[in-house]
């Protein structure tokens, strides 16, 4: 037992000891296979991420210039005014007659639009006269960089510009080689004399004080291997730093580094690569730095944070100028410049908070560029550049915050909701000729509902249905007309859900009323008789042609918006009066880029003409009216007096509250409600109509924008309005659009005139006297008896 023991006892130690021995050479050989396998520098491996931009800014002779709406543009590019016509770029300067523009360069994933000063002259009524570049050369149009509304990150959260080392200014590479690695072009990955020297100044410092890393292997360890400092990860990143320089030429690593190398960060995400680092702190493209500003971005990478120009100008200063100094001991600058760079400031840009607009839109083109694309190519590093217009989207979501904030002071009752169901809005805004999207609030709050009811939410419009009606009927030439007398007297229809008995908003009738009256002052009953008379599946055509996609009920009720669409969809479907006929197919993108700057998809405008403009304008006459004399007049009072035409909606129960409108280059649709469908007591006029008047006063002005001009195909006769006839000798008329041909050729006389006044003052008589209505009735109908 006891030589089986020590015999036991002799292996394992030899087991133990050649387990020793042989761990260094597992333990490199481990590293050296990691090396083959990961050091390796694949194409596509500095991906940006897919960027979201806004409509950009286009000057062009003729423009008429909103002032305002460029200088907040500017502002929130960080462009900064000055009050010299001489601008750099970067800045702007702002005159009566003239603006000059220092346009920064745009990059758009490999494709660079270089930028430079543009001079906007301007006439006497603010219009656009001339478009000069800094050589006085007259131009077609000049654009601003377009602004980024959102980046679409991996699960990394980084955003980089990748761009090629031939586009790096040589000033940057000797910057960051004077600093990082001056003898990069020498070493084969290890640095041996910097590597001896790190370790004696760190050995007489007592601590660390200094690094031997080459710019190979601080790629390496970005790359492939943790931040946390270890022996085995010394060894694991020198390793690779060998591997990478014998597959890789010196050029190639090095174009690597300069879109890998770490800036710090921007609203919680990571600056990477000297392309955005260049346009985050100076609002450049990389290749139009200076040597100065190389100096300060080389200067960062040993500490972004310590030698941040944002948070610790000083030291970025000391330290800028400490590459400077080391940039001219090694001989690649002149005194000259060496002693400019010094003097000058830091040049940062003007730092502006990231955009947190169009959130619901970015995710409704998101969605829709995952249908047509592909999730995997969405989040390839795409450029999208889409048709919001920023300044309309802060318009649309200050007016929506704002609009149910105050609804919610005034009507206490409507802020008591229950737990996590507020009262919510939506706003869409098309441009008509078009269809573009120019601004989309999904409701009050992104950050606590994300369900984008401008697109999603299915409600019933109410009143708002009822251009719809009307047009379907005026479309038909069966003899209605703006002027035609509808009844406004009880009214019952059997369906197969049983009774169904409109009534008024006001539960009153008013006996016989114009097409264009009912319209104007949203006279249920009428309008009920009329979708009766045309038939509810003439409604549901004239709906699809409009844009309609949803379910439509063929019901009588339909004429007065039952069935269920969404603010979108109204809003195309308004869209088509104010674009004369014309339905233009909505879209939210007018250029799509891949990750190689080549167009993935380019939007062309398109539509059809689905209505003459004659039959859409007798519409558009009516709702003009329904702004001066009917829902819409509030309109006025709280401050918009330029040309519009609108429709509000109110549904069941005041569940629902709608205001759409539109001039010729912008319709607007608003809805306020519960998503659970309770009553907020108040109609469309007085919950949606002043989120609308205040976007649209923002929009346009006060004064609003053109005015609509009358199309060919109509005729305006002066008609009487109690019997629908033509005015003429002894009654007078009020003027009336008609399609050409279907205007009254009868004239009305003073008997008839006074025959129908009588009328009408004897219904509303007995409207209000009911007793007396009552005893009418019973007595008629004893005597049918008899």
């Amino acid at each position: 037992m006891r030589v089986g023991g020590w015999v036991r006892s002799r292996l394992e130690v030899r087991t133990v000891l050649g387990i020793i021995l042989a761990a260094p050479v597992l333990v490199t050989a481990a590293i050296g296979m990691e090396a083959l396998v990961r050091a390796r520098l694949d194409e596509g491996m500095f991906q940006a991420p897919t960027q979201f931009y806004a409509r950009p800014i286009v000057f062009y002779p003729g423009l008429q210039l909103d002032r305002e709406r460029v200088e907040a543009h500017l502002q929130r590019l960080g462009y900064r005014r000055v009050r010299r016509s001489s601008v750099r770029i970067g800045e702007y300067y702002r005159g009566s007659r003239e603006w000059v523009i220092g346009r920064r360069a745009f990059r758009r994933h490999g494709r660079l639009d270089p930028g430079g000063l543009a001079r906007i002259r301007l006439g006497r009524g603010g219009s656009v006269t001339a478009v000069e570049d800094a050589r006085g050369r007259r131009l077609q149009f000049v654009g601003l960089e377009p602004e980024l509304i959102r980046s679409l990150h991996g699960s990394a959260r980084e955003e980089r510009i990748p761009v090629p080392l031939a586009e790096v200014p040589q000033h940057l590479v000797d910057a960051v080689l004077s600093v990082e690695d001056q003898r990069f072009f020498q070493h084969r990955g290890l640095d041996l004399k910097r590597i001896a020297g790190a370790a004696v100044a760190n050995v007489r410092a007592l601590r660390l004080v200094q690094g031997g890393s080459t710019l190979t292997q601080q790629l390496a360890k970005n790359l492939f291997l943790s931040p946390r400092r270890s022996p085995i990860r010394k060894l694991r990143d020198m390793a690779m730093a060998m591997t990478l320089e014998r597959r890789h030429s010196k050029e190639e690593i090095l174009e690597a580094y300069l879109n890998e190398v770490y800036f710090g960060h921007d609203d919680g995400l990571a600056i990477h690569g000297v392309g955005r680092a260049a346009q985050h702190f100076f609002g450049k493209d990389v290749s139009q730095i200076d040597t100065g500003e190389a100096a300060l971005l080389a200067g960062i990478i040993r500490g972004p944070n310590l030698y941040s120009p944002v948070r610790h100008p000083e030291a970025a200063k000391r330290r800028r100028n400490l590459v400077l100094d080391v940039m001219r001991k090694l001989g690649v600058m002149s005194e000259s410049v060496h002693r400019q760079a010094r003097e000058a400031p830091l040049g940062l840009r003007a730092q502006t908070k990231r955009a947190r607009s169009g959130r619901y839109f970015i995710d409704f083109v998101t969605e829709r560029l995952s249908a047509t694309h592909g999730r995997k190519a969405l989040l390839s590093g795409m450029s999208v550049f889409t048709t919001l217009d920023m300044g309309l989207q802060r318009n649309a979501e200050e007016a929506v915050s704002n609009g149910l904030t105050q609804l919610e002071r005034d009507y206490p009752r409507l802020a008591n909701g229950e737990a996590g169901a507020p009262l919510q809005a939506a706003l869409v805004a098309l441009d008509p000729r078009t269809g573009e999207v120019l601004a989309m609030v999904g409701g009050r709050d992104y950050g606590a509902s994300q369900f984008n009811r401008a697109v999603k939410a299915h409600r019933q419009p109410g009143s708002s249905f009822k251009p719809i009606v009307a047009l379907a009927a005026l479309s038909q030439r069966n003899g209605n007309t703006l002027a035609t007398i509808l009844q406004d007297e009880p009214l019952s229809v059997e369906t197969p859900g049983g009774l169904w008995q409109p009534v008024n908003y006001d539960r009153r009738f008013r006996g016989g009323v114009t097409l264009r009256e009912a319209l104007e002052r949203s006279l249920n009953v009428p309008f009920a008789r009329l979708g009766v008379e045309i038939g509810p599946a003439r409604i549901v055509e004239t709906a699809r042609k409009l844009g309609l996609e949803g379910r439509l009920s063929p019901v009588p009720s339909l004429a007065l918006g039952s069935s269920e669409v969404t603010p979108l969809e109204m809003t195309r479907a308004f869209g088509v009066f104010a674009a004369a006929g014309f339905r233009a197919d909505v879209h939210t993108t007018l250029g799509v880029l891949d990750s190689h700057g080549k167009v993935a998809s380019r939007y062309e405008a398109a539509g059809e003409q689905v209505f003459t403009p004659a039959e859409t304008y007798l519409v558009t006459s009516a709702l003009l009216g329904a702004v001066e004399r009917g829902t819409g007049r509030s309109l006025r009072r709280l401050g918009y007096h330029g040309p519009v035409a609108a429709k509000s909606g109110t549904t069941n129960d005041f569940r629902d509250a709608w205001f759409i409108g539109y001039t010729p280059s912008l319709v607007v649709a608003v809805w306020v409600g519960f998503d659970d469908g309770r009553s907020i007591g108040l109609p469309g006029s007085g919950a949606a109509l002043p989120i609308f008047a205040s976007f649209l006063k923002d929009a346009l002005g006060p004064d609003g924008g053109s005015d609509f001009t009358v199309p060919s195909g109509v005729e305006i006769v002066e008609v009487d309005r109690e019997t629908g006839l033509r005015a003429g000798y002894g009654c007078r008329g009020e003027r009336e659009v008609f399609l050409r041909g279907t205007a009254p050729r009868e004239s009305c006389s003073p008997y008839r005139s006074f025959l129908s006044r009588y009328r009408s003052s004897a219904s509303r008589y007995l409207e209000a006297t009911p007793w007396l209505e009552n005893l009418l009735r019973r007595r008629s109908r004893r005597s049918e008896r008899r």
